[in-house]
């Protein structure tokens, strides 16, 4: 739902559909490398595998005869192999939690030549790497369409799917009964939602392995909630005399109520809550509850008996009875804003959700948002970022600027984070449902190889290690280095050390034109490519193996680099650093 009031008007303009200009291919490439607008589109079967499973591939087109995969481990090869035709199956290995990356390659003009690449996530928990998609609108949709959307969000491994309002009331998810559902409702936006469509997406996503989220609000009940049972002693107040409902209000007509807030640690909102959302199980396996909040409400807050109620302290209480009423499901909880994360953090929730506003606009606060959430868990839970692109833009038809969208995913993925932003359109708004700005192909290409990236290096950018500052200098003049955070006309570097492994991120900052992610109006410029980067690295460990790899370069298949050494310095060269390089350092 949405966390800002919107104007009848601007309402109006996020349900408008987007009209097709003409699309602009900036191609993304590297010195030496494949076009990514060249590379072959692979798919694989499933978003996630468990350990040992048969991973099934399908290419688009014949590629040349003799064309090899091998599978890739963190740039190290675990199996190589000729493949023919369009489909093939790997047996994947058994050891858990892995991310891979299957190259497809062959030889033209005495030289290796990269023709397709595609990550594998082999996990038996989702909730190790999260990675969350959504899903918006219910309408009537043909069994292709749906199958058309599914596959595009399997393409980019999203192993969790959010159901956004595709509800019948706040109070109340599921229209009818268990026993006679209806076959098809009015959410709370006015919009038809049916049975067919939501039911259809949930068996798509499972088959893909995905976890499927019912989307809704911990505290939400609309105006005529009372005929439902919810009782005025279940809500929030704004004053000790339980005369004024809190309350998150809607333009009229085109929504069916404002949202009044009840109290989420009130135990019997929490069993009415679980049962209902209990009955919409029964009808609708979804794999469990994303629980949403509006964050800090600025006010305070009593419950019908004057007592002050501090809401973000309700919040593990809520989750914990959601967990205790729905055993096996899974939770996942907003904290808008950071509102509330301490308590959620430590409740059972499978990973920490972070939707980012007003007082975190930069990069360096997105960043410092997901190094808070890793530090509140020890680096068990995970984080995922809503986090709009483009925001101002999206009131209008347009299209997302590509190198904004990049760059924020870009810093968002080297810290260890994921990006909501993918479902069947792109993210520019808080309202789901708004599609009026477009993905143009060199985005499209670009969101791929950046979720094969984050997939396949995932047990380098998420799985442990300490961020540090390394010793790096750059080797010529072609760059100034600057260490995290970024700074405008520079290529800013992040450390990781792993034990036996240093990863050094540069991220290119070189013709930013602002710090600030969101890119409001869609100006930020595309950094220069700079190519054959020569770069100083002091070590006072042995260098046993240098390697790179960059999402915008060879679809990330991973390069070892030569380098020379001398004492505790070593020097290599980058073939080409555009926005994002990862370099890893053996000992």
């Amino acid at each position: 739902m949405m966390k800002k009031i919107l104007s009848v008007g601007l309402f109006i303009l996020l349900l408008s559909a987007c009209k097709k200009d003409k699309i602009v291919n900036n191609t993304l490439t590297g010195n030496g490398g494949t076009a990514l607008s060249s590379l072959a589109n692979v798919y694989t079967d499933k978003a996630i595998y468990m350990p040992g499973s048969n991973v099934v591939f399908t290419l688009d087109k014949p590629l040349p005869a003799g064309t090899k995969v091998r599978y890739k481990l963190l740039g190290n090869v675990v199996h190589d192999a000729v493949i023919t035709g369009l489909n093939w199956t790997w047996n994947a290995p058994q050891a858990d939690f892995k991310g891979y990356l299957a190259e497809l390659y062959g030889t033209e003009n005495n030289a290796e030549k990269i023709y397709g690449t595609i990550a594998i996530d082999v996990s038996s928990d989702p909730a190790k790497f999260p990675r969350n998609g959504f899903l918006s609108s219910y309408g009537q949709m043909s069994p292709q369409n749906m199958g058309s959307i599914m596959k595009s969000l399997n393409r980019y491994h999203m192993n969790w799917i959010q159901f956004q309002d595709w509800g019948f009331k706040h109070q109340m998810p599921l229209a009818g009964t268990v026993s006679k559902p209806d076959a098809n409702w009015k959410d709370i936006a006015n919009r038809d939602n049916y049975m067919s469509t939501v039911k259809g997406y949930i068996s798509l996503a499972q088959q893909y392995n995905m976890k499927t989220l019912s989307y809704n609000l911990a505290f939400g009940a609309l105006n005529d909630a009372a005929a439902d049972g919810v009782p005025d002693q279940w809500y929030l107040f704004t004053d000790q005399n339980h005369t004024t409902k809190d309350k998150h209000p809607l333009p009229q007509p085109f929504f069916k109520s404002d949202i009044y807030l009840t109290n989420p640690g009130n135990t019997e909102w929490q069993n009415y809550i679980a049962g209902k959302t209990n009955d919409a199980y029964a009808v609708y396996p979804f794999d469990g509850f994303q629980i949403d909040q509006l964050g800090n409400r600025g006010k305070n807050l009593y419950d019908y008996s004057g007592n002050y109620i501090n809401l973000e302290q309700t919040y593990p209480v809520f989750i914990a009875a959601m967990q205790k009423n729905s055993p096996g499901k899974r939770l996942v909880m907003n904290a808008v804003n950071q509102y509330g994360q301490t308590g959620i953090a430590g409740s059972p929730v499978d990973f920490l959700y972070t939707e980012v506003w007003e007082g975190n606009e930069t990069y360096t606060k997105l960043a410092g948002l997901i190094r808070a959430n890793d530090d509140l868990t020890n680096n068990r839970k995970k984080t995922v970022l809503a986090a709009y692109m483009n925001y101002q833009m999206a009131d209008n038809k347009g299209y997302f600027n590509t190198p904004g969208v990049i760059l924020t995913d870009a810093v968002i993925f080297a810290f260890g984070g994921a990006h909501l932003e993918l479902g069947e359109h792109m993210l520019g708004k808080e309202y789901f449902p708004n599609n009026n700005l477009e993905m143009r192909s060199d985005l499209q290409q670009a969101m791929v190889c950046y979720y094969d990236f984050a997939v396949a290096y995932q047990n380098l950018l998420r799985d442990g290690g300490t961020f540090n500052t390394p010793a790096i200098s750059a080797g010529d003049n072609q760059m100034v280095l600057n260490n995290w955070p970024p700074q405008t006309g520079q290529v800013s570097v992040i450390g990781k050390d792993l034990g036996q492994q240093q990863v050094i991120h540069l991220l290119n900052f070189n013709n930013a034109q602002s710090l600030e992610w969101r890119d409001n109006a869609g100006k930020q410029t595309a950094p220069v490519r700079l190519n054959n980067v020569r770069l100083n690295f002091k070590s006072v460990k042995t260098v046993k193996k240098v390697w790179f790899a960059s999402p915008d370069f060879n679809g990330g298949a991973s390069q070892e680099l030569k380098f020379t050494s001398i004492g505790t310095n070593i020097t290599f060269n980058v073939p080409v650093l555009h926005y994002w390089d990862m370099i890893v350092i053996e000992y």
